[in-house]
């Protein structure tokens, strides 16, 4: 096996899938210094006339401040025999295990960016927006209170999809 370079408008799946119900892993940093977080939250689309993600990060997380400092990211997909690991790096923080050598997940750069060898399809990012989410935007107040009448506000990072892999 190995990461094979994909057309990203040549790839099929049901991002609704993929996102919301086998999750994923965000990943910055360098390869000395990183972090990855779970995520099932996310869009996929076009913005800027340039495929891209969305992905949203809690302002507590260990990863936040990995992603404030990246300009580049991943966001990585993986099929369901890691699903033990993904719940592992969505429950437990970088701050206090090293989550690949918990998880058995090997880090991997890939132009530049950290993923993982087990991942079946990686998207590199570019950073290209990001804003913290307000409680004024909110049209409806039962939504704010759900998600975040006790834990902090996401913050929003659209990147632009610059290259797409593939576990072959």
């Amino acid at each position: 096996m190995g990461f094979v370079k994909k057309n990203v408008y040549e790839l099929s799946g049901n991002p609704f899938n993929e996102i919301g119900k086998e999750w994923f892993l965000i990943t910055a940093g360098n390869g000395e210094n990183y972090n990855t977080m779970t995520a099932s939250w996310g869009f996929m689309g076009v913005m800027w006339g340039t495929p891209s993600i969305l992905c949203a990060v809690r302002t507590n997380r260990h990863t936040f401040k990995f992603m404030e400092d990246s300009d580049i990211y991943t966001i990585s997909f993986f099929d369901e025999s890691y699903r033990n690991a993904l719940n592992f790096c969505g429950t437990k923080s970088g701050r206090d295990y090293d989550k690949a050598k918990e998880t058995g997940l090997t880090p991997i750069e890939i132009d530049g960016a950290v993923t993982f060898e087990q991942a079946k399809r990686v998207f590199v990012c570019k950073k290209r927006y990001s804003e913290m989410m307000n409680q004024e935007s909110f049209t409806e107040k039962s939504t704010y209170d759900k998600w975040y009448s006790t834990d902090p506000m996401h913050k929003q990072y659209i990147g632009e999809i610059i290259a797409v892999y593939e576990n072959e």
